[in-house]
């Protein structure tokens, strides 16, 4: 069973809605048999990259309100990734632009480490305050994760997997997609949203159950045969 995930590495509840998702997956009898895959979608793709603001000032500036409302906000944010055991530092966390982060996860994708660089670069944001579109952060991100060193590198210098970006996000707007995190299951089913744990689970067991019967064909029992007894009738 496919599960695709649009997601942006600036997003908080995409972050949230990964850890929750995991939760629920970790529950689901035929967890083993789920293979995810990470899609680009950038918020704002003109964003551009102040290491000097952090992203509660540019909470409030961009939607004209007080840095004590933005604060609210953010704290509101805070408590529910603490809940699923997240350490949000919105203090820490700086304003950058998360295209060239994407193109480093297209890259592990190859690689088989797409969820690991996501999981890394949520974490460098949200938690460690690093910057997501310097080009030094994201080549250690990739070493830690084990990339090789030399291609990140080379990946990094280029504008490969660019092209790998836009396309899920093309793909993104051709389904309607608005906001994220969303997820797709077996190109059949989604759920938009940070859900809870069981909302997940739920739908992962519905999917299952589906795509199992649709596994069998269906059966015309009036013609003459012979059973697996060598009975013929």
């Amino acid at each position: 069973m496919k599960i695709e995930i649009w997601s942006d590495i600036r997003c908080p509840f995409c972050y949230i809605g990964k850890r929750k998702f995991e939760m629920g997956l970790d529950k689901f009898e035929h967890k083993n048999n789920v293979e995810v895959e990470w899609k680009s979608f950038e918020l704002d793709p003109g964003l551009k990259t102040q290491t000097d603001v952090n992203t509660t000032a540019h909470l409030a500036a961009i939607k004209g309100i007080s840095k004590e409302r933005a604060n609210e906000m953010q704290q509101y944010v805070k408590e529910i990734a603490n809940e699923v055991g997240l350490d949000f530092n919105a203090d820490k966390a700086i304003v950058a632009n998360s295209f060239n982060g994407h193109r480093l996860i297209q890259f592990a994708k190859t690689k088989g480490l797409g969820n690991e660089a996501e999981e890394a670069l949520f974490k460098a944001h949200f938690t460690e305050g690093k910057n997501i579109d310097d080009k030094e952060v994201l080549f250690e991100i990739g070493k830690s994760i084990g990339l090789d060193e030399n291609k990140t590198r080379d990946v990094l210098a280029s504008e490969a997997f660019a092209k790998e970006v836009k396309s899920d996000e093309a793909q993104a707007q051709s389904y309607g997609i608005s906001g994220v995190p969303f997820f797709v299951l077996n190109d059949k089913y989604a759920v938009s949203g940070a859900q809870s744990p069981d909302t997940f689970l739920q739908a992962l067991e519905q999917t299952w159950k589906e795509s199992e019967v649709e596994k069998k064909p269906v059966i015309i029992s009036d013609g003459e045969s012979c059973s697996a007894d060598g009975n013929c009738i």
